[in-house]
């Protein structure tokens, strides 16, 4: 329909015909450009986030996809229309003031809303956890379920579900126990005292004879540390 209208527009243009009827086409034009380019503009945003959600690796992360095009979009078409009015010859810059105030009020009314919001973007893009993966914030101990645009909902240990606001996740210090390469394990124990010196010397080499031993561990240390109440206490460290 563009190519049939600017083909009827530079047609018309070699006629002679009353002002305001050139001018009609004129707005006609104008508005058949914009709708075209943010038409093209659209086309590109869906390309690349149907692309970003092939890739996605939880629903979450399509959730947050879908909020992003929609507000990007939501912002082309409203400088589309300010286009439009522009080269009508109409004033907007009070209409961009009012737009500025308004947009103003709203942030304020719902300004947590908007904080959870952004902070679902800054957990979809920087990725500190992820669906599946077992984290600990503050108090809370669990597993990840969904990562929703206003909260975030963990399965504890013990069953119940923890829901959590997306801005407190990203303001807090999190543990995320499953993007663990390696757990440092410490323990304790006691040898008799009337152990002698001999086999007190060959203590270290024995537990790491022993740590050695078993697949996927991997031996530190082992040392005498203190004398017990009843006990030569050892110390082993080993990942």
């Amino acid at each position: 329909y563009f190519y049939w209208f600017l083909a009827f527009y530079l047609a018309t243009k070699t006629l002679e015909a009353h002002p305001i009827a050139h001018q009609a086409i004129y707005v006609l034009l104008v508005f058949a450009i914009v709708v075209q380019l943010v038409s093209i503009i659209s086309v590109f945003i869906d390309y690349f986030a149907s692309r970003s959600v092939e890739d996605a690796e939880d629903d979450s992360s399509v959730t947050a996809l879908n909020a992003v095009k929609i507000m990007v979009k939501v912002v082309i078409w409203v400088f589309g229309l300010l286009m439009i009015l522009s080269n009508l010859g109409v004033d907007i810059t009070s209409l961009v003031a009012g737009l500025g105030i308004g947009g103003i009020a709203v942030a304020l009314a719902i300004q947590n809303i908007l904080e959870d919001l952004f902070s679902s973007f800054a957990i979809y893009f920087d990725k500190p956890f992820g669906i599946g993966d077992s984290i600990e914030v503050g108090e809370y101990e669990g597993t990840v379920e969904k990562i929703g645009i206003k909260t975030t909902r963990i399965r504890s240990y013990d069953g119940e579900e923890i829901i959590i606001s997306n801005k407190e996740l990203t303001s807090a210090r999190i543990r995320n126990y499953k993007r663990l390469v390696e757990r440092r394990v410490v323990c304790n124990f006691g040898v008799a005292y009337d152990t002698p010196n001999a086999k007190m010397e060959k203590i270290p080499a024995l537990i790491e004879e022993v740590v050695d031993k078993v697949e996927n561990a991997r031996f530190d240390r082992a040392h005498f540390t203190c004398f017990g109440d009843s006990a030569l206490n050892f110390e082993v460290v080993y990942y």
